[in-house]
């Protein structure tokens, strides 16, 4: 046998080392671990780019959101304290489908049609329609945990990777007859809708503005539709994709959607509400 790499001249002549040999393998290690580094580094990188995204973001967009939510509160002055001086506001019973009939027949689709006959019967008048991207209310899920802005408009860099909740233009504000659409992450960036499909009818969602404390409960829920699903947010709500969901009357709703599955984007979870009180400040 012969050593790889040695060359033998013959009987009584001294080896001779095959350098070109031991060269091709010493470039072989070198691509071998300089390969193994690089795939290192990417996996570093890799790591680095999840743990931004799924903490980082997260606790970046919580902090501002707590942030946002406290200068609300102390913009509207003394909040809850100053809300219970003036009684338990009003209950809405079977009076919300006629205001909401005033509503259908007298406004348009979109969020200054939502402002009509119907939006101004007993406190829930708007003040105003918000700016683009501005926080203006607060939304509190109590069986979630949740306290969150809410800002106008749904665009991901103003308003949702803030961690706020986003109205979606177009649609009815919180107190109004119609539909007061939202959306919110389901992952990172706050992910302050991640939990909404453990909502269960009845459950509270409340909505505080400038003008007033807005209570809604939960009514329903589609668990999956299209994203390109309009008829979730219009002023009656009613799936386009899934028609066995949704309503058929006017009245006063609250929509929340996000993606679904979860880490994904390709469909929508979608959970309605409808009003039940409001108290002016």
């Amino acid at each position: 046998m012969r050593a790889p790499g040695i060359v033998r001249r013959g009987l009584g002549a001294p080896d001779v080392v095959d350098h070109g040999t031991r060269r091709r393998r010493a470039a072989y290690r070198r691509v071998v671990w300089g390969g193994g580094e690089v795939l290192v580094t990417v996996g570093l990188l890799l790591l680095l780019l999840v743990v931004h995204q799924l903490w980082w973001t997260n606790r970046q967009a919580r902090e501002g959101a707590e942030r946002k939510v406290q200068a609300l509160e102390k913009e509207w002055g003394s909040g809850e304290a100053e809300g219970k001086g003036k009684g338990k506001g009003q209950e809405l019973g079977a009076g919300v489908s006629g205001a909401g009939s005033g509503a259908s027949s007298g406004g348009g689709s979109g969020a200054s049609g939502g402002g009509g006959s119907g939006a101004s019967t007993g406190s829930g008048r708007a003040r105003g329609t918000p700016r683009s991207s501005q926080a203006y209310a607060v939304l509190s899920i109590p069986r979630l945990g949740l306290r969150v802005p809410v800002a106008e408009g749904v665009g991901k860099r103003d308003v949702l990777n803030k961690g706020y909740v986003g109205h979606y233009p177009h649609t009815q504000q919180a107190g109004q007859a119609g539909n007061f659409a939202l959306a919110g992450h389901r992952n990172t960036h706050g992910e302050p809708f991640r939990y909404i499909n453990r909502l269960r009818r009845g459950d509270e969602i409340d909505v505080e503005t400038a003008a007033g404390r807005y209570v809604y409960v939960v009514d329903k829920t589609l668990p999956q539709t299209s994203a390109k699903d309009g008829g979730v947010i219009r002023e009656v709500p009613r799936s386009t994709v899934r028609p066995a969901y949704g309503y058929s009357a006017p009245g006063y709703y609250i929509t929340l959607t996000t993606c679904t599955p979860e880490y994904t984007s390709r469909y929508r979870l979608v959970v309605w509400g409808k009003l039940t009180s409001m108290r002016p400040r």
